[in-house]
């Protein structure tokens, strides 16, 4: 899936506070944070747990069950136990629509 999909609108989205949309299949947690929109798979890469259940800091999302943060613009983990990052993907803003396409930035 390469086309860009809406899957909410920016008043839907509280600044810091994780929204879990799902693309089909693939669960996506998308986060408005520091001026910015982000959308990650919803997924930790070390535990099989939705990362839109943690909470948001300084650009990284928090894994609750272990506590594994994940830099929302790249996916890279910024600490143990996750080793591997989760996929990231390119976010639209058409006017308060957010649109989200499954092809990886990283």
């Amino acid at each position: 899936m390469s086309s860009y999909v809406k899957v909410c609108t920016l008043a839907e989205l509280e600044e810091d506070t994780p929204k879990r949309v799902e693309l089909g299949d693939t669960p996506v947690s998308v986060v408005r944070t520091e001026g910015e929109v982000f959308a990650v798979y919803d997924i930790c890469s070390h535990a099989n747990v939705s990362l839109s259940e943690g909470e948001v800091e300084d650009c990284q999302i928090e894994c609750w069950l272990h506590g594994s943060r994940f830099d929302l613009r790249t996916g890279k983990p910024s600490g143990l136990p996750a080793t591997r990052p989760v996929p990231v993907y390119p976010v639209k803003i058409d006017g308060d629509d957010v649109l989200v396409s499954l092809t990886q930035e990283s």
